[in-house]
């Protein structure tokens, strides 16, 4: 008997593990409780099994009910989440207070007989069996945890009935054991007297949940820079599974094509009269013809916009997660490619507007890719922006001097390529990106390895762009910003000026914001012990030839991060 009990909690503690190492931020909390609280209920339930005296068991079996009190709860609020229902804070802290009340009566066994009237072991049939007789809050905790059962499967039935845009598999594998686990909790003693079907029935739920969560994982792929990027324009999304279910879609997509608005998020595009005529072409011919880039582009018109739609793969490490259906406003190229005439003047404006329009999708999809990639670090919320602004500092302060004769254009890269030059931690672990101290020798050799990793991202995003000097200029920020005017830095171990001066500008504006900065390992540092160090690493971390220009920015460099304290 205790085989079952030992064998349940072990595998609780490695599906807890497992959902450990596939954890993202946008996870529900609850979600996450969930397996967090089962690997304990388990382990009492061994405990309470292994027990040999009436004290032992006692205590055990107040700990069984930590999932017996909440876990209930915790399931019925997930499925809130996922069904798009909310609930008012002060219901919540009820329903809270409710179950708190439940357990606190539970750490009142053996000592009233207010949860149960009577509890010991005995033997029983030569068998030592812990019996008790149940009070009236039992009866309370019987009515609390069928109340929620009810009420969970009540959302997840409406929203199946009601909302299209509910990923269906995501309820059905929530359904199912919430169905389980209360008909183990309420009817699995009539069906295996003296065995608890409650720890199998957990873990079933945990399993159900894994595959929530690696689903969510796929769903999240469209939640990308570009996707952020969409909801600030008149770009249009539609992402489906490799098997062409349909995922979602931005609101821009689902204004254009209200279509959407009825297609059931899982649901196989063949299945969907209102637009298999339409979407299912494209993804067919894409899937069959990737490379033809003209038979891949699709031109519809709303509203007297002209809209480019076009297909592309969703691949994560090289591996096919999906598609999407990719819709850009193309009126202004579509008129010119029609209009038979233009003046001089005409072709001109066009094209500065359309270059502009281009420069500005660009440094919209460079920052959207940085601030996906700072998203994942804890420590560093918004140095993206703060060094984006000190390097702008940092060359007007150059211009002011006259230490290097720079031209606009070099300017204009190096603020442009700023938010790029942390992209290559996009490669490194989050157990180790994510961490809430410092780094131990090796994990920081691990995260050393960004620099490198962020050039040859750099790289293979600009590789098709006719800048070549904004495309080496980037390459080398995000490559060479971590070494040292000594030699001692990394990933190469250039010195002096073997550093190409982009990449020693970048590090003078980086550290500086590291030092005023408040990160999860440390505070922020006052301007005059940052400003002390950064003199102090002039010749040695920097190049000398920066300090006049550093001096010269230092008072708009702390009027600035004085600026965001305000």
């Amino acid at each position: 008997m205790q085989v079952y009990y030992f064998v349940s909690f072990l595998l609780s503690l490695l599906l807890s593990g497992i959902y450990h190492i596939i954890w993202r931020k946008h996870f529900d909390v609850h979600l996450t409780l969930v397996f967090a609280l089962v690997p304990i209920t388990n382990m009492a339930f061994l405990l309470q099994k292994q027990a040999q005296t009436t004290d032992a068991a006692l205590i055990a079996t107040r700990f069984t009910y930590v999932g017996g009190c909440f876990l209930q709860l915790i399931i019925m609020l997930t499925v809130f989440h996922f069904c798009g229902i909310r609930l008012r804070s002060w219901l919540r802290i009820a329903i809270l207070l409710l179950c708190s009340a439940v357990f606190l009566s539970v750490q009142t066994i053996g000592r009233s007989p207010l949860f149960y009237t009577r509890a010991a072991l005995e033997q029983v049939g030569g068998e030592t069996v812990f019996v008790k007789e149940y009070g009236v809050m039992h009866t309370v905790f019987y009515i609390m945890n069928a109340l929620f059962f009810f009420v969970s499967v009540a959302a997840i039935v409406y929203t199946l009935l009601r909302k299209s845009q509910v990923s269906r598999k995501i309820l059905l594998l929530l359904l199912f054991p919430d169905i389980l686990c209360f008909a183990s909790f309420f009817g699995g003693r009539l069906v295996f007297p003296g065995i608890e079907l409650i720890p199998a029935a957990y873990l079933v739920a945990q399993v159900c949940y894994i595959c929530i969560a690696f689903r969510l994982s796929l769903y999240n792929v469209s939640d990308t820079a570009a996707q952020a990027m969409a909801q600030t324009n008149d770009s249009c999304f539609i992402t489906f599974d490799p098997h062409l279910n349909y995922l979602g879609s931005n609101e821009t997509a689902r204004r254009l094509l209200p279509q959407l608005n009825n297609l059931i998020i899982d649901l196989p595009l063949d299945r969907s009269r209102a637009m298999q005529d339409k979407l299912l072409p494209w993804l067919m011919q894409y899937r069959d013809h990737p490379e033809d880039t003209e038979a891949n582009r699709h031109f519809e018109t709303f509203g007297g916009k002209i809209y480019l739609f076009s297909v592309a793969s969703i691949t994560v490490r090289n591996r096919l997660k999906g598609y999407e259906i990719i819709g850009v406003d193309d009126t202004l190229d579509r008129s010119s490619i029609n209009a038979l005439t233009y003046t001089k003047e005409d072709l001109e404006r066009k094209v500065a507007e359309k270059t502009a329009h281009i420069e500005a999708m660009h440094n919209n999809l460079v920052m959207g890719m940085a601030t996906m990639v700072e998203s994942r670090d804890n420590s560093t919320g918004g140095h993206i922006r703060r060094t984006s602004e000190g390097v702008r500092i940092l060359l007007d302060a150059v211009r002011e001097t006259g230490a290097f004769a720079l031209d606009e254009v070099f300017c204009r890269n190096l603020i442009k390529a700023a938010p790029m030059h942390d992209l290559g931690k996009i490669a490194v672990d989050d157990r180790i990106l994510r961490k809430p101290g410092r780094f131990e020798p090796e994990e920081f050799e691990i995260m050393k390895t960004h620099a490198a990793e962020g050039a040859r991202i750099v790289h293979e995003i600009l590789k098709e762009t006719d800048d070549l000097d904004f495309h080496l200029l980037a390459e080398n920020v995000a490559h060479y910003h971590h070494e040292r005017w000594d030699g001692s830095g990394y990933p190469a171990g250039l010195k002096g000026e073997e550093i190409p001066l982009e990449a020693r500008i970048m590090a003078v504006a980086d550290v500086y914001d590291a030092l005023v900065s408040k990160r999860v390992y440390k505070d922020k540092m006052s301007f005059e012990k940052a400003n002390a160090i950064i003199l102090e690493g002039m010749g040695s971390q920097f190049d000398p030839s920066l300090e006049p220009v550093y001096r010269a920015a230092r008072p708009r460099l702390e009027a600035y991060y004085a600026s965001l304290e305000s």
